[in-house]
């Protein structure tokens, strides 16, 4: 489609803040007012359309995605939403460990153990630790924690959380990545640490490293997202949402790697690929059908 506006503008009132399109406001994907919580957010938003070329590219939409994830789904699939989320949890990646005696496991309790034990305490819950692939599962107290911890996230922050969850496979990942000094990228490598592992071992493949480099930049803009709904500047950046979404757009891939994995990591992978997730989130609605009279 071609570019079919001029000026980009956003606007607060008393439901929110939300962007408008030569004077047109915009709706979500299933025809609500597109009101976000937080100007920041708007705003990164609004730069998304801004940067369209002439044809516009539906991929640069990521945070309007999201958004409309956050406003048409959320509400109406919260509990659908923290069951999966509670899945990942009981399954979750750091906690399916090598054998003791193989290297691999050395790598997993230096770099898995202080994010594992850190969660814990954060979160008040125990995670049983297992070599192997049979599951072990936690202490129920565990799961009612979790439960109730991910049911006082708005619907913003649920988003963002269960795509941060579903890449990383793992909600312990999934819920450190909001917190307000998560290192994003430190996190990812946690999450593939095993890929990371394999490719050390045989060499990388240039179609999976160039899979992980896309995964990683969904995972950032995840993190983004949640920080710039709560009106916090997006952790890698210092200056404005505008200019920090436009150069991670213009940014070349990150160090990627790529192999196998347990086969519990395996499982969540494909409950990863199985449900929708929010930045894949498919508009049957035609952008330009989408502006509605304000």
């Amino acid at each position: 489609m071609k570019r079919f506006y001029r000026e980009v503008a956003v606007h607060s009132d008393a439901e929110g803040h939300f962007i408008t399109l030569d004077g047109r406001a915009i709706k979500t994907q299933r025809g609500r007012p597109q009101r976000v919580p937080a100007r920041a957010l708007a705003e990164a938003m609004a730069a998304e359309w801004e940067m369209q070329g002439e044809v516009i590219d539906p991929a640069h939409f990521v945070y309007r995605d999201m958004a409309d994830y956050a406003i048409d789904v959320v509400p109406e699939e919260r509990a659908a939403i923290i069951a999966k989320l509670l899945r990942y949890g009981e399954t979750d990646t750091l906690c399916y460990r090598a054998d003791p005696d193989e290297p691999l496991w050395h790598r997993q309790r230096t770099v898995w153990d202080p994010l594992v034990e850190a969660y814990e305490a954060r979160e008040g819950v125990k995670l049983e630790r297992v070599s192997g692939v049979v599951a072990r599962p936690h202490p129920r107290a565990t799961g009612e924690r979790l439960e109730a911890r991910l049911a006082t996230l708005d619907d913003f922050t649920l988003a963002a959380a269960e795509q941060a969850t579903a890449l990383a496979a793992s909600l312990c990942i999934g819920l450190s990545a909001l917190e307000p000094e998560a290192d994003g990228e430190m996190l990812w490598d946690a999450a593939n640490l095993e890929e990371d592992w394999q490719v050390e071992q045989w060499g990388e493949d240039e179609e999976a490293s160039a899979r992980r480099a896309r995964r990683l930049e969904s995972f950032l803009k995840s993190i983004a997202f949640a920080r710039l709904a709560a009106e916090l500047q997006p952790i890698h950046s210092a200056t404005s949402p505008a200019t920090w979404l436009a150069a991670r757009l213009s940014a070349g891939p990150t160090k990627p790697a790529s192999g196998s994995a347990t086969a519990t990591r395996a499982s969540n992978r494909r409950l990863t690929t199985a449900e929708p997730s929010p930045l894949r989130t498919a508009s049957k609605i035609t952008t330009a059908s989408r502006l509605r009279a304000s």
